[in-house]
C-alpha cells in the first residue's frame, strides 16, 4: 500500500525516485473506496485446489475484494462436482453485462493441443474480447497466459523438446516497474509446461513489454504497455506439493517425465521439498491488486471501458501472428545465411573465452515506470514558501 505523506514535503521526490508509491495528502482527501470486484475464469479441472491457491493470494492484502468465479458452459468439467459448480460457478451469459476491476484467467492441461482445437476456445475469445471493455486489468496464467497473448497480440507458442517443471531462478529485467516492486533482483518461481513463448517476439512487439525472465525456463512475466494485460508464465501460486502430486501423477501414467528441477533437495524426489517462492508469488499478487487494479480502477464501475482499452481483438491478432511468422522467417533466413558465411570464411584464431553476456533484455533501474497511473490527480504543486523579492 502507498504512504501518505505532506504535497510538499521533499522527501517526496527522493522517495519516489527510490520507486517508492507515494500518495500525497490531496490525492488521499479525494480518493474514493469500494470493494474490487475481481473475477476468476477457472480453466483447470481441480478447481477447487486452484481456487483455493489463487484466493490465498488475493486475501493475504491489506483491500477488500469482492471473488466472482466463473466457468467455460461449452467444456463439462469432469473432475469437480456439479453441486459445486452450481452453488458457486456462473457461466459468461449470467455476467456478460457486468464490470469488473480485475479478472484472473487460470491454466489448463491443453497445451499440446492448437489453441483452435480447444473445445472452449470460442468461448474463451469472447470471453477475452469482452474483458477489453468489462475488465480494468486482467491477469493471464501459464496457459492462460499463453492464450490471452496469442489472442490479444498474435504471439505464438512452440512445443517443448519435454516438459518444463520445476523452480527456475529468474531475474528482473524491468526493474521500474511497480509489477515487480519489493522483488529481489534474482528470485525463484515454479513452471510446469510443455510449451513456450519467445522473449524475442514479445520484445518485438510494440504494445508489450518484457519484465522477468529466466536462463533455463524462458519468458516468466510480461504486460502490455497500457497495463491493461498480464501475463504469467509460470505458477507462483502453486503450494509445496503441488509439483510433486504433478510428477507422482505423470508417474502414474507412465509418462518421460524428469524430475522436477530445483525442487526436491539435491533433486531427490525421496526428501521433501520446501517452498522458495511464496514471498514473491504473495508481492506478485498484491502489486498488481494494488497499483494496476486498486489504484487505477474507476470508482464507477460502469466507467470501465471508457478509459480507452487496447481494444486488440481478432485484427490484432491476425497481425500479430503475421509478423511473428514474418519473425520466424526472417530467423530461419538469418541463421542459413550465417551458416553459409561461415563455411566460406576461414577459421579465426582462437580468443580468450568472453565473460558471460548481459542479459539482452535487461532494461536501465532507473528507468521511467509504465504508466500505471492514468487517473493520476496529483495537481502541480504551489511553492511552499514566496518568492524572496530580493532574489
Amino acid at each position: 500500500m502507498p504512504i501518505k505523506i505532506p504535497d510538499a514535503l521533499p522527501a517526496t521526490d527522493i522517495l519516489e525516485g527510490e520507486n517508492i508509491f507515494v500518495m500525497t495528502e490531496y490525492r488521499a482527501m479525494h480518493q474514493d473506496i469500494r470493494p474490487l470486484k475481481v473475477l476468476l475464469l477457472n480453466l483447470m479441472p481441480t478447481k477447487i485446489v486452484t481456487e483455493t491457491q489463487i484466493m490465498r493470494k488475493l486475501s493475504n492484502t491489506p483491500l477488500q475484494i469482492e471473488i466472482g468465479l466463473l466457468q467455460t458452459a461449452t467444456h463439462d468439467s469432469k473432475n469437480v462436482s456439479e453441486q459445486h459448480l452450481d452453488a458457486f460457478y456462473t457461466t459468461f451469459d449470467e455476467i456478460k453485462d457486468k464490470h469488473f476491476d480485475g479478472m484472473i484467467i487460470t491454466g489448463a492441461p491443453v497445451e499440446l493441443l492448437d489453441f483452435e482445437d480447444v473445445d472452449y476456445w470460442d468461448e474463451l475469445c469472447r470471453i477475452m474480447a469482452w474483458s477489453t471493455t468489462n475488465v480494468h486489468s486482467t491477469l493471464h496464467i501459464c496457459w492462460g497466459a499463453q492464450a490471452g497473448i496469442y489472442y490479444h497480440y498474435g504471439i505464438p507458442k512452440f512445443e517443448l523438446p519435454e516438459k518444463l517443471s520445476g523452480v527456475f531462478e529468474h531475474e528482473v529485467v524491468k526493474p521500474s516497474s511497480p509489477l515487480v516492486r519489493g522483488f529481489n533482483d534474482r528470485f525463484q518461481a515454479p513452471h510446469s509446461r510443455y510449451t513456450e513463448v519467445h522473449a524475442d517476439d514479445i520484445e518485438a512487439h510494440p504494445s508489450l513489454e518484457l519484465i522477468a525472465t529466466s536462463a533455463e525456463a524462458g519468458v516468466y512475466l510480461a504486460k502490455s504497455t497500457d497495463s491493461r494485460h498480464f501475463f504469467v508464465f509460470g505458477h507462483p501460486e502453486y503450494d509445496v506439493e503441488t509439483l510433486l502430486l504433478e510428477y507422482e501423477r505423470d508417474l502414474g501414467r507412465g509418462l518421460p517425465v524428469s524430475v522436477p528441477a530445483h525442487y526436491f533437495p539435491d533433486d531427490d524426489p525421496a526428501q521433501a521439498p520446501h517452498a522458495t517462492w511464496r514471498a514473491h508469488a504473495q508481492l506478485l499478487y498484491t502489486n498488481w491488486l494494488n497499483y494496476y487494479v486498486y489504484q487505477t480502477t474507476p470508482y464507477d464501475l460502469a466507467k470501465i471501458g471508457a478509459e480507452g482499452p487496447a481494444r486488440e481483438g481478432e485484427a490484432s491478432q491476425t497481425q500479430g501472428a503475421a509478423q511473428a511468422s514474418a519473425r520466424l522467417g526472417e530467423a530461419q533466413t538469418d541463421a542459413a545465411s550465417t551458416a553459409q558465411g561461415a563455411a566460406l570464411n576461414a577459421p579465426q584464431p582462437a580468443r580468450s573465452e568472453a565473460p558471460a553476456p548481459r542479459n539482452p533484455y535487461l532494461r536501465p533501474a532507473n528507468e521511467d515506470d509504465d504508466g500505471y497511473d492514468p487517473y493520476s490527480d496529483r495537481r502541480e504543486e504551489p511553492p511552499l514558501f514566496e518568492p524572496d523579492p530580493w532574489d
